[in-house]
This record gives structure tokens, sequence and C-alpha cells, in this order.
């Protein structure tokens, strides 16, 4: 697969989408023309919910968790698989990434006066945290103090915030997890 490199004054003149939407593009997925070209975010408007009412039912909360956190396991896993097809490269010194088969020289990275680096992205492959980042929080487990402090950081749990939110909304968690949010372990406090 050849392309040609994008220059830096020829940045504008293509457009720029979500890395994971370009991914599965050239993967065959069929993105709409809007989504692709128009850069309109796929959501649902206010109006039309799906008749989902979020009125505290413990039970309908339980289903929505689990659904999104199954999506989220569903969108890494094949993002992994796409990455392994498709190649992406994210720069080591911004968080541009590029999909296709070269990068481009499109001057974006350390452009800023606060950003120690100028110069040319410097390229490498992209793996699943660079295209959908794991936000991380702290995991409160029912014996860790009611409000963490600093000196027991070492030994408190974390997870994904996507993971803690549908945990806390009663999803069950895969066991992947458990070590990060360290289930089992002893705090010193």
């Amino acid at each position: 697969m050849s392309q040609s490199i994008i220059k830096h004054d020829q940045r504008f003149d293509f457009d720029r989408v979500p890395a994971v939407v370009e991914l599965c593009y050239q993967a065959g997925a069929d993105v709409s023309d809007e989504v692709l070209h128009n850069h309109i975010p796929v959501s649902n408007s206010s109006k039309d919910d799906g008749g989902v009412t979020f009125s505290g039912l413990s039970e309908e909360m339980n289903l929505v968790a689990q659904r999104t956190l199954d999506a989220w396991e569903r969108l890494r896993t094949g993002v992994q698989k796409l990455l392994l097809v498709y190649p992406a490269k994210v720069c080591e010194h911004c968080s541009e990434v590029h999909v296709g088969p070269s990068g481009h020289k499109a001057r974006l990275c350390g452009v800023f006066k606060f950003e120690s680096w100028r110069g040319s992205h410097m390229w490498k492959k992209a793996e699943v945290d660079d295209l959908v980042p794991p936000k991380l929080v702290w995991h409160r487990r029912p014996h860790d103090p009611p409000v963490l402090v600093d000196g027991g950081r070492g030994f408190y749990g974390h997870a994904p915030a996507v993971v803690e939110l549908c945990m806390q909304a009663g999803a069950r968690v895969p066991s992947k997890y458990f070590c990060m949010m360290k289930v089992h372990g002893l705090t010193t406090i």
C-alpha cells in the first residue's frame, strides 16, 4: 500500500476524522458520508431516547450498565483486531494519530510555546490504548477508608472510568480487571 505524504502546507486539504472511525472505514465498515466528511457526531436526540427512562429503575440500570460494559469490551477487542491488519501510527510527542501506511509531515507537533519538542512527528505503531484510551479512576473497595488519602495510594485499586461506572450501576466486571482494581488487596489504613 502506497500513499502520498501529506505536507505541512496541505494539512487543511484533507478531512480529519476520529481515528477509530477511519480505522473502521479502511476495514470496510459502512460509514455514512455525513459522519466521514461533515464530522457530525452520531447521537440520539433528546426527544427520541428509544423509550428508555432513567428514573432509578435498578433492573433497567443494571441492563444498561451491562450493555455499556459489553460494548466497551467489544470496541477494544475490535480495535485490536483491526490494528493487526490495518496500519496506524501515533506520535510519541503529541496526541496525533494517523491511520494508513505512512505518517504525514504536517507540522502540528510542538507548535505551542510550552511544548519542548518542535518539529516533525515521531511516529510509532499505535496500540489500542492510543485509539481508545482508558481514563483511569480510583476504585474504592469496601475495606478502604471513606475518603482516600495520599498515603495509601499504593494500596488502592483503579479501573477504567467506563468499567467503574458500569460496576457501580450493577454490571458484572470481567475478571481481567480484578488485578488492576486490587479487589482482594489490603490497605495499610
